[in-house]
C-alpha cells in the first residue's frame, strides 16, 4: 500500500519545526517582501560626512605660483597606427608640436617592425592625428603637445592619399605590363 501523498505525519514534522522555534524565542514576524508582493520603503537617513580642513597641511608654507603648476620635462604618449594591433609609445619632450609626434611615431612604428608596413614614400605629413579613431577633427600639426590635453591619440593616412593609392594601382592593374606579358608568354 502506498503512502498517502499528504499524510499526517509530514504535517507534524512541520509543525514540529514551529513549534520548536517558538520554544527558542524566534518567531516570525513579518513575511518577507517577496511574498507579500510589495518592496519595503528604503529609510532615508543624512550621509555623515568627515570633516575636512583644506587649510592644515598649508600652515607655515608659503607656495609660489610657479610651484603650483609643475610642467613635466617629457611625456610618454601612446599613438595607435590605423590598422595595427596595439600603440606605439613614444617618449617626447612637453615642446614637441603635433608633428614632431607624428614623425617620431612613424619613425618608432617602422623601427619595431609593425604590420601592415608603412610604405618608405609616404612622408609624415600623409598622415593625420586624432585624439581617437571616433574623432574626426583632425589635431593641427603647429599646436605643442603639452596644449593638448591628452596623451593617447591615432594616426591615420590622409583620405586624399589613400584615394589617390587606390586609383594608381588600379590604373596599375588596368595597364599590362613589360613583366606580366612576358611571364604569358612563357606558358
Amino acid at each position: 500500500m502506498a503512502p498517502a501523498p499528504f499524510s499526517s505525519q509530514h504535517k507534524n514534522l512541520r509543525s514540529g519545526r514551529a513549534e520548536r522555534g517558538a520554544a527558542l524565542g524566534m518567531r516570525i514576524r513579518h513575511r518577507t517582501a517577496s511574498f507579500n508582493g510589495c518592496t519595503p520603503t528604503p529609510e532615508h537617513r543624512p550621509l555623515r560626512r568627515p570633516e575636512t580642513q583644506p587649510e592644515l597641511l598649508l600652515r607655515g608654507v608659503e607656495t609660489s605660483p610657479a610651484e603650483e603648476r609643475r610642467v613635466p620635462e617629457k611625456l610618454l604618449v601612446n599613438v595607435t597606427v590605423q590598422r595595427s594591433l596595439g600603440p606605439v609609445q613614444v617618449v617626447a619632450p612637453t615642446d614637441w608640436t603635433v608633428g614632431d609626434l607624428v614623425a617620431a611615431a612613424l619613425r618608432r612604428y617602422v623601427e619595431e617592425g609593425r604590420r601592415p608596413p608603412v610604405p618608405a614614400d609616404v612622408p609624415s605629413s600623409a598622415f593625420t592625428l586624432h585624439y581617437s579613431q571616433f574623432s574626426l577633427e583632425r589635431l593641427n600639426s603647429q599646436e605643442k603637445l603639452i596644449n593638448l590635453g591628452s596623451r593617447s591619440f591615432f594616426l591615420c593616412v590622409k583620405p586624399a592619399l589613400v584615394s589617390e593609392r587606390i586609383v594608381a594601382s588600379a590604373v596599375a592593374e588596368a595597364s599590362p605590363s613589360t613583366s606580366t606579358a612576358s611571364c604569358s608568354k612563357q606558358t
